[in-house]
C-alpha cells in the first residue's frame, strides 16, 4: 500500500477523555469542537494553515474574547480527520495512505488549506498523493471504499469518478502486462520458491490470471458504487460474459439464496463466507437483486440460464417489481433449451395457490420460447434460387426437440398434483409444435400419470387429454403398455394396436424384401444348390448367406408370435367389452396370421399380399385421427 510521510516533529498531542491537548509548553488559546471531542490548540498554527480557521478566529478575537471556541461539526471525516489536519499545521509526523487521504482530502478543502495560505498545504499534498494512488489497483478500491464516509464532498470534488474510471481502465486491461495486485495473487504472500533435493532454490510458477480476477475485490463496495463501476465497465466495451460474471459473483455473495457459500467457476475463487458479510435486510436484497437485473447485459446467453432461474426464483421470494419479473422471464424463455428441469421447478408463491409449482410462469416462459424461435426462423430461413425453383432453407430442430423433452419431463413431474386442471395440462402440453417430438414416449409418459393422479375425470376428458399424443410415434416399448393401459380410453388403445399392425406388417414385407434381394444378388441364376457346389464361390461367401437367410427366418417366427400375441390381447378385450366388435368392423381391423402348424413360405411373392392391407391401412388411419 502506497504511502507518504510528512511533517517533521515528534507527536506532541495526548488525549485526555474527551480532549485532546497540545502540550508545547504554552497555554491553550482556542479550543475546536467537533463531534463529541475537544481539542485545546493556538491560534497561529491553525490561522497560518487555513483559510476558515483564520475567518472564525478572526470573528471571534473581535468579541474580545481571550478562548475562543470553535465549532466544526461539518468537517469531513469528523474528530479522526481533524486531528491529522491538526497535526499537519503543527508539523508532527503524520502518514497519509490510500485509507486516509479521500477523507484528508475532502477535509483540507473544507478547511480551505490552499496554496495561499502556505506553500505545500493540505490540499496539494493530498491531490498528488492521489495521482499516485489512482496508478495502483488496490489502493484505488481503498480509496474508493472510503468515499462513502464523505460521499457528497468527495462527489464535488470527483474523486468517486476519477477512483470509478481508474479502475475500469485497468479491469479492461490485461492484468499479466501491469504490476497490479489482483485477487488470489498478492505478491506479498505467494511462494518465492521451491526447495529441490539438492537444496537449489527455483522460483515458483505464477498461477494463471483469469478473466474474474477482480471480481472478489470490487464486490465489496455498496450497491451504488458498484452500479456506477459496471457503467462504466459497459462504458469502456468490457464483454458482457465478463460483466455478467461479476453480477453474478456479487448476487451470490448478497443474495444468501443465490448460494452463497458456493465457489465461482473454480474452487480457488470462493465467495466471501457469512462471517464476512453481514446478510442484507429483505427489502436491500429486493433492491439488490431489482439492480442487478437492470444491469445483465441483454445479450443472450451471456448468464447461465440456471443462475437466471434461481433468479427468478429468488424474485418470486422476495415479491420483486413485476417488470423484473418480466425481464427474468424473457432471459429465460430466450435460451430455455438449455434449461434443467431440476431448475424449472419453481415453487408457487402466488397468495392464492392452486398447484405445487408455479406452472403460469412456465407457461409464459415457453411462450417467449416459441415467439423468439419463431423470430429467429423468419429471420435465418431465408430463400435460395437454384435450378430456378426456390429452395427453403431446412430449419434446426435441435433447440425445439430439447425444450421439448424438457416439456413433458415437466409435465410428468407435475402430473402427480391433484389440482392440476385439464386446462392447464394442456395448454403447457399443446404448445409444442408436432415436428418437435420424435418420439412421443415422453408426453405419453406425462398422460399416462395425470390420468392415475385423476381418476375421477369423465370419458371425454380422457379422449381430450390423450389427443396431445400421436400413437404413430410411439416406440415399441411404449406401445405395449399403451395396448394393456386400462387408463386410457378404447379409441385410444384401437389406434395404438392399428398402428402396431401396420408397423408389423411394414417390418415383415421388409424382410421378405431384403430377403429376395439377398438371393437374387448372390445367386443370379436362382439356384441356390448350384450356388454352393459351384467352385468359384468362396465357401465363406456362401455360408455369410446361409446364416443371414436363418436370421431372417428367425425374424419372420418372432413377428408371427408377436402376432399371435396381438391377437389374443384383442380376443380378451372382445370378451369383456361389448362393443369391441363394432369397433372391428369400423375400422376395418383384420389380423391374419398363419397358423402354428403351417410352415411359413419365404419367398418373394409374399410381398404384394402383405403390402395390400396397408394401402386399406392410409385409409383407416385418415378414419382414426377424425
Amino acid at each position: 500500500m502506497a504511502c507518504m510521510k510528512l511533517g517533521s516533529k515528534s507527536d506532541v498531542f495526548h488525549l485526555e477523555g474527551q480532549a485532546w491537548h497540545c502540550s508545547t509548553g504554552l497555554p491553550s488559546d482556542v479550543i475546536v469542537e467537533v463531534g463529541e471531542m475537544i481539542f485545546h490548540l493556538h491560534k497561529f498554527p491553525l490561522l497560518s494553515r487555513s483559510g476558515l480557521l483564520e475567518s472564525r478566529i478572526g470573528e471571534c478575537t473581535s468579541e474580545e474574547e481571550k478562548l475562543c471556541v470553535l465549532q466544526l461539526h461539518d468537517t469531513p471525516g469528523g474528530a479522526k480527520a481533524f486531528l491529522f489536519v491538526a497535526k499537519f499545521c503543527y508539523n508532527v509526523n503524520i502518514e497519509i495512505n490510500s485509507l486516509n487521504v479521500v477523507i484528508l482530502r475532502c477535509a483540507a478543502e473544507f478547511l480551505e488549506m490552499k496554496e495561499n495560505y502556505g506553500e505545500g498545504n493540505l490540499i496539494k499534498q493530498t491531490e498528488t498523493f492521489l495521482n499516485e494512488v489512482f496508478l495502483h489497483w488496490t489502493d484505488s478500491i481503498k480509496a474508493l471504499e472510503t468515499c462513502e464516509e464523505v460521499l457528497p464532498h468527495a462527489e464535488e470534488l470527483h474523486i468517486v469518478t476519477r477512483c470509478i474510471n481508474s479502475l475500469a481502465i485497468k479491469a479492461c486491461a490485461d492484468p499479466t502486462l501491469f504490476s497490479w495486485p489482483t485477487s488470489g495473487h498478492d505478491p506479498a504472500h505467494s511462494p518465492v520458491g521451491t526447495v529441490l533435493w539438492n537444496g537449489i532454490r527455483t522460483t515458483a510458477k505464477s498461477r494463471p490470471i483469469g478473466d474474474d480476477w477482480w471480481y472478489e475485490d470490487v464486490a465489496f463496495l455498496r450497491l451504488s458504487l458498484y452500479k456506477r463501476l459496471i457503467l462504466a465497465l459497459e462504458a469502456r466495451g468490457m464483454k458482457p460474459e465478463r460483466i455478467a460474471g461479476a453480477l453474478m459473483f456479487y448476487a451470490k455473495m448478497y443474495l444468501p439464496l443465490m448460494g452463497r457459500q458456493s465457489s465461482f467457476k473454480n474452487p480457488n475463487h470462493a465467495i466471501p463466507s457469512a462471517n464476512v458479510v453481514s446478510t442484507p435486510s429483505d427489502s436491500d436484497q429486493k433492491a439488490l437483486l431489482e439492480e442487478i437485473v437492470e444491469l445483465l447485459p441483454d445479450e443472450k446467453g451471456v448468464a447461465p440460464t440456471k443462475f437466471l432461474l434461481g433468479l427468478l426464483r429468488t424474485a418470486m421470494i422476495l415479491h420483486a417489481s413485476p417488470s423484473s419479473l418480466e425481464n427474468l422471464e424473457k432471459r429465460v424463455g430466450a435460451q430455455l433449451d438449455q434449461a434443467l428441469l431440476e431448475d424449472l421447478l419453481i415453487p408457487n408463491m402466488g397468495y392464492s395457490v392452486e398447484t405445487l409449482y408455479d406452472i403460469d410462469c412456465v407457461q409464459r416462459i415457453l411462450d417467449h420460447f416459441m415467439l423468439v424461435d419463431r423470430d429467429a426462423a423468419d429471420s435465418t430461413a431465408n430463400c435460395m434460387v437454384e435450378e430456378g425453383q426456390m429452395v427453403r432453407e431446412s430449419h434446426t430442430l435441435t433447440p425445439m426437440t430439447m425444450v421439448a423433452n424438457l416439456v413433458d419431463g415437466y409435465l410428468a413431474e407435475v402430473a402427480p398434483d391433484v389440482n392440476l386442471r385439464l386446462p392447464k395440462f394442456q395448454s403447457l402440453a399443446g404448445v409444442i409444435p408436432e415436428y418437435a417430438r420424435p418420439l412421443d414416449d415422453g408426453i405419453y409418459r406425462a398422460i399416462d400419470i395425470y390420468l392415475k393422479a385423476h381418476p375421477w375425470l369423465t370419458d371425454s376428458e380422457r379422449e381430450q387429454i390423450c389427443r396431445l399424443m400421436n400413437c404413430q410415434k410411439l416406440s415399441l416399448e411404449a406401445s405395449t403398455h399403451a395396448a394393456q393401459n386400462e387408463r386410457l380410453p378404447l379409441r385410444v388403445i384401437v389406434q395404438v394396436l392399428f398402428f402396431e399392425q401396420l408397423r408389423l406388417r411394414t417390418s415383415i414385407a421388409g424382410w421378405f424384401f431384403v430377403s429376395d434381394n439377398l438371393e437374387n444378388s448372390q445367386n443370379p441364376s436362382g439356384n441356390l444348390a448350384l450356388a454352393r457346389n459351384d467352385g468359384s464361390v468362396r465357401p465363406g461367401n456362401g455360408q455369410d448367406r446361409i446364416v443371414a437367410v436363418d436370421d431372417m427366418k428367425q425374424r419372420v417366427s418372432e413377428l408371427e408370435k408377436e402376432c399371435m400375441s396381438m391377437k389374443e390381447e384383442l380376443e380378451k378385450l372382445a370378451k369383456n367389452k361389448g362393443s369391441w366388435n363394432l369397433f372391428l368392423r369400423r375400422f376395418g381391423f383384420r389380423l391374419r396370421c398363419p397358423k402354428s402348424s403351417a410352415k411359413p413360405v419365404c419367398n418373394s411373392k409374399a410381398s404384394p399380399s402383405s403390402t395390400t392391407p396397408l394401402m386399406n391401412g392410409k385409409h383407416d388411419d385418415d378414419e382414426l385421427g377424425d
